[in-house]
C-alpha cells in the first residue's frame, strides 16, 4: 500500500498499527506544531488554499508529524503527489519520477508534488539532480530529515526551499494523543473497555521520547498483550506500561544535531555553574554511546576556557580524569568524569585566558613587533651588539618583581585583564600592588 492511500480509505484495517490507523485526517487532528500550521499561519494557508508552489524542507525529530504533514498536503492538493524514500531510492528511481511529471505536464497540465523522505541520506550529486526540475517548475518538493538542513542538504536546494522545523512533542500532545486512541471507535479502541492507569498513562508518555509514534506503538502493545478480566475490561497497570515500552530509546547521533546540541547544552550548564544539569547532560551523552574521551577532551578545554587562573587546578583536575579514565576502564571510568564534571561546574570562573587570541589577532593585524634589546640573548651577541644590556633581573628586587619594558614599544598590551573570581582575585591584587609600587 503506498504511504498515502490510507487518505482514500473509508474503513480501516483493524491489521494496520495503530499508529498507522490514527494518522491525522485533517490539519486540526495534527497536533503540537501550531507555530507552523496554527490557524492563519503561512502553511497552513497555503495548504488549505492548494497554493503550495515553493518546495519545503521539514525538519524535526521522528515521530514529530512530518510525513503526515505532508500526506496532508497531497489530500488537500489537486497536483500529483509521488513519494519515494532516499533510503531506497536513486537517481534512477528519480529519473522515473521526472519523466512521468513530464509526462502528466504535457498531457494534463498538471504539477507534481514530490515527497522526498530522508532527504539527508542522498549525496551531494542525487541532491543536485533534483535542482534543475525544481528551478524550471516542473517539480514542487517536500523534503522530510531529521537531521538539520542547514548541514545536510546542499546550499542550491536549500535556496529554493523554505524550512518548517518541526518541534518534540510536549505531554500535553501526547495526552491528546493518548485520549483519541482509547476514544475513537473507528480507529482506536474506542469501542474496547480498557482502564489505563493514570501513573501508567504518565509512564508511556515520559519515556515515549516525544514521540507520537513510539506512544502509540507501546500503548497498542500493552493493550493486545493483556488478557480481559472477568468483566471484560484490559487493565493497563504501571507494570503491563513498563513490560511494553521498556527502555527509552534516547534520540541521540554521535555525528548529528543532537550530538551537538547536547553538548553544547553540557559546555553550557558547566560554564553557567549548574552541577545537576552538568551531570544530566553527561550522562545522556554516556548512555548514549558517545565516546568519554571525546567528554574528557571537552572538559579539558573548558578547564582552561571557562575556568582558567581562577582556579588552575581544574585543567590538573580533567586531566587527571581522562588519565585514571583510561586507567581504570568501565564502568568504573565513571566516577573520574563524575569528580571532573562536578569540580568543573563548581569551580570560580574566568575566561581571561583568551586574552591569547587578543594578542594573536593584534599581531595578524600589525604584525609582531621587535624584541627589546634588553630581553635579546646575552650568551650570543651581548659584546658586538649590546644584546641583553640593560636587562634588570627581578630576582634581585622585592616581591622579585621590577618594572621594565617587556612588549615591543608599538604594543601596549591589556591582553590579560584578571577576573575577581577564586584563585584570579589573588593575582588580580599581587598586579595591582606591582603597579603602584612602581
Amino acid at each position: 500500500m503506498d504511504l498515502f492511500d490510507y487518505n482514500d480509505q473509508q474503513s480501516y484495517d483493524d491489521s494496520q498499527p495503530l499508529a498507522s490507523r490514527m494518522r491525522p485526517r485533517t490539519l486540526d487532528e495534527l497536533v503540537g506544531q501550531d507555530h507552523i500550521i496554527g490557524k492563519g499561519k503561512l502553511l497552513r494557508r497555503a495548504i488549505e488554499a492548494d497554493r503550495l508552489f515553493s518546495s519545503i524542507l521539514l525538519f524535526g525529530p521522528p515521530g514529530t508529524g512530518k510525513t503526515t504533514l505532508a500526506s496532508l498536503i497531497a489530500r488537500a492538493s489537486s497536483a500529483d503527489f509521488v513519494t519515494i524514500s532516499a533510503v531506497l531510492a536513486g537517481v534512477q528511481e528519480l529519473r522515473a519520477v521526472v519523466a512521468d511529471a513530464k509526462e502528466r505536464k504535457k498531457l494534463y497540465n498538471k504539477r507534481t508534488l514530490l515527497f522526498v523522505d530522508e532527504v539527508h541520506r542522498w549525496n551531494k550529486s542525487q541532491q543536485d539532480a533534483l535542482l534543475p526540475h525544481v528551478e524550471n517548475g516542473l517539480l514542487t518538493l517536500i523534503c522530510a530529515t531529521t537531521e538539520n538542513p542547514f548541514f545536510e542538504v546542499n546550499k542550491a536546494l536549500l535556496s529554493r526551499s523554505r524550512v518548517f522545523e518541526t518541534h518534540p512533542l510536549d505531554d500535553q500532545a501526547l495526552q491528546t494523543i493518548i485520549n483519541r486512541a482509547l476514544t475513537d471507535e473507528e480507529r482506536g479502541y474506542g469501542k474496547r473497555n480498557i482502564r489505563l492507569d493514570e501513573d501508567a498513562r504518565d509512564l508511556l508518555i515520559s519515556r515515549s521520547n516525544s514521540d507520537a509514534r513510539n506512544l502509540l506503538n507501546a500503548l497498542e502493545l500493552a493493550v493486545e498483550s493483556t488478557a480481559p478480566d472477568e468483566e471484560g475490561c484490559i487493565h493497563i497497570t504501571l507494570s503491563v506500561a513498563e513490560d511494553s515500552i521498556q527502555e527509552r530509546a534516547l534520540n541521540y547521533d554521535k555525528k548529528g544535531d543532537s550530538h551537538y546540541d547536547t553538548i553544547s547544552a553540557f559546555i553550557k550548564s558547566v560554564r553557567g555553574s549548574d552541577p545537576d544539569a552538568a551531570l544530566y547532560w553527561v550522562s545522556k551523552m554516556l548512555l548514549s554511546g558517545e565516546d568519554p574521551h571525546f567528554i574528557l577532551r571537552r572538559l579539558i578545554i573548558l578547564a582552561c576556557e571557562d575556568i582558567g587562573m581562577a582556579d588552575p587546578r581544574a585543567l590538573q583536575i580533567a586531566m587527571a580524569a581522562a588519565n585514571a579514565f583510561d586507567y581504570v576502564g568501565m564502568p568504573e571510568g565513571y566516577y573520574p568524569i563524575a569528580e571532573a564534571v562536578l569540580y568543573c561546574a563548581t569551580a570560580p570562573k574566568s575566561n581571561s585566558a583568551l586574552g591569547i587570541f587578543n594578542a594573536m589577532d593584534q599581531i595578524k593585524k600589525e604584525g609582531a613587533g621587535p624584541v627589546p634589546t634588553h630581553l635579546m640573548d646575552a650568551n650570543r651577541d651581548a659584546q658586538a651588539l649590546g644584546h641583553g644590556k640593560g636587562y634588570l633581573y627581578p630576582h634581585n628586587f622585592p616581591e622579585h618583581h621590577v618594572k621594565q619594558q617587556y612588549l615591543p614599544k608599538s604594543v601596549d598590551g591589556g591582553f590579560y585583564v584578571p577576573s575577581d573570581q577564586g584563585y584570579e582575585k589573588i593575582i588580580r591584587e599581587r598586579m595591582e600592588r606591582w603597579k603602584k609600587s612602581q
